[in-house]
């Protein structure tokens, strides 16, 4: 799109919506300061949907003629063209792309261009604008996230059999199947999809017709103009309606939730791609080297995406501190609010593009699980269905643990006369609750981290996911 800067010359320059009141015109910083065309160019579509909408609204209650709305309406989609093509000079002076196609609009139509303002402020279309532009960005990131999830789904139904190390405080803690972990994932990204499905449910009130504070004397039909602008009923109160970002609040704050849990994600497998671990390979496509070691096959696509958490979080606390202590009715600190909502959606609709193809390319690669006495809870219930309170169990386990790392013995290598001693109880069937196998195939409540668990989780998300 073509921009201009504002006339140093002293020509006639574009007047202002608000051009009426003062006499005298800005200078040339404070017009700087005054746009916002770098950031909200983006809601053009959106301007100019709803604004095609107004109008039709406009005509049928007679406050345009047919004719006239059939004009705007043709000025309205060339101006959509030009846009799109980058042919549409933007001149800053204007301030906002709402003044700029109104402006644009009138060029072309004349003054029944400047009709379509009627019973509309810039409030309460800027408002229409983030709306629609918010649904829209909610949606595809609904949409990247569910592919994210078929990527998780589709490497657990492939890979997911293979025996793993469940770990807390970093330390191994009990054998899963593999595809157990993988399927965390799908959980944590599912809670980020239903915050945004919750938001999409506030959002669907349209606010075009609250004018800038109060309404208008106009007789809009506003529940018209909520149906074509596709939401299913119209806001209650235009004092909150004109100043209500909430959506975008709760927009920013499920992408830093989101960024959260991608970072978890990439913190696992940035440390499971490691040579110390070696429980997952990154493909070439998503790892970088060194400039200085040749050895070196680093996992920087994990770690961009988990540094973008840092951003989402920043961006989300950047929008709070600006809607704080704003007194009733829009306020021009508003106007800032795209700048931390845009960035942050963007970069989540990016990174989650990449995430698919990291997850759709790494391999799982299976571990030898016979270090860090991963069968020690095992034993430990076993015990305690011999009669045995778990507590107590629990302690000798901890002493059996100690006594095989002296020996440097796994708990399965530990004679059976000898492990009774130590338990101070016959252990008939003992072997059937020690060896990583076992222990996943002795797991019960769903949810657990053995196979048939993993297969029900399995046939759940395939079935949600249309898979």
């Amino acid at each position: 799109m073509k921009r201009s800067k504002q006339d140093k010359t002293g020509k006639k320059q574009a007047k202002k919506s608000w051009h009426g009141r003062l006499e005298g015109a800005p200078d040339e910083q404070t017009s700087e300061l005054l746009s916002s065309l770098d950031v909200d160019v983006a809601l053009w579509k959106y301007d100019i949907a709803g604004s095609i909408a107004h109008a039709r609204m406009l005509s049928s209650e007679g406050l345009i003629s047919e004719e006239e709305f059939s004009k705007i309406r043709k000025g309205l989609e060339e101006i959509s063209k030009e846009i799109e093509s980058g042919d549409l000079e933007l001149k800053t002076e204007l301030e906002d792309i709402h003044m700029v196609i109104e402006s644009a609009l009138i060029e072309k139509v004349g003054s029944i261009g400047g009709k379509l303002h009627a019973g509309r402020s810039r409030n309460d279309q800027v408002a229409l604008d983030l709306k629609l532009w918010a649904r829209d960005t909610a949606k595809a990131l609904i949409e990247k996230l569910r592919d994210l999830q078929k990527q998780f789904v589709a490497l657990a139904d492939k890979s997911g059999k293979i025996l793993f190390p469940a770990y807390t405080h970093l330390q191994p803690a009990q054998p899963i199947a593999a595809g157990h972990l993988i399927m965390s994932y799908v959980e944590m990204l599912d809670r980020d999809t239903g915050r945004l499905e919750d938001m999409l449910k506030r959002l669907d009130f349209c606010p075009l017709g609250s004018g800038a504070v109060a309404g208008t004397s106009l007789p809009l039909n506003r529940e018209m103009t909520a149906g074509l602008t596709g939401f299913s009923d119209i806001t209650r109160n235009s004092i909150d309606a004109t100043s209500d970002r909430d959506f975008l609040v709760e927009l920013c704050f499920a992408c830093s939730m989101l960024g959260v849990h991608l970072s978890r994600w990439c913190e696992d497998w940035i440390i499971y791609s490691s040579r110390e671990f070696r429980l997952v390979e990154l493909d070439d496509a998503y790892c970088t080297s060194s400039s200085m070691m040749p050895q070196k096959k680093n996992a920087d696509t994990l770690e961009l995406i988990r540094g973008k958490s840092a951003s989402a979080i920043a961006d989300l606390v950047g929008l709070l501190t600006l809607m704080k202590s704003l007194p009733s009715g829009y306020s021009r600190d508003m106007q800032d609010d795209k700048r931390f909502v845009f960035r942050t959606t963007g970069a989540m609709l990016k990174i989650l593009g990449v995430a698919a193809g990291v997850v759709s390319t790494t391999r799982l690669l299976e571990p030898d699980l016979n270090d860090g006495f991963l069968d020690a809870t095992s034993l430990a219930e076993y015990l305690a269905t011999l009669g045995i309170p778990f507590r107590q169990a629990h302690g000798i386990v901890g002493k059996i643990v100690v006594h095989a790392e002296k020996k440097n013995l796994a708990l399965g290598d530990i004679p059976k006369e000898e492990m009774e001693k130590l338990c101070g109880v016959p252990c008939p069937d003992m072997d059937k609750y020690l060896g990583a196998a076992n222990v996943i195939a002795s797991y019960s409540p769903p949810g657990s981290g053995g196979m048939v668990q993993l297969d029900l989780q399995l046939e759940y998300w395939k079935n949600k996911l249309s898979m």
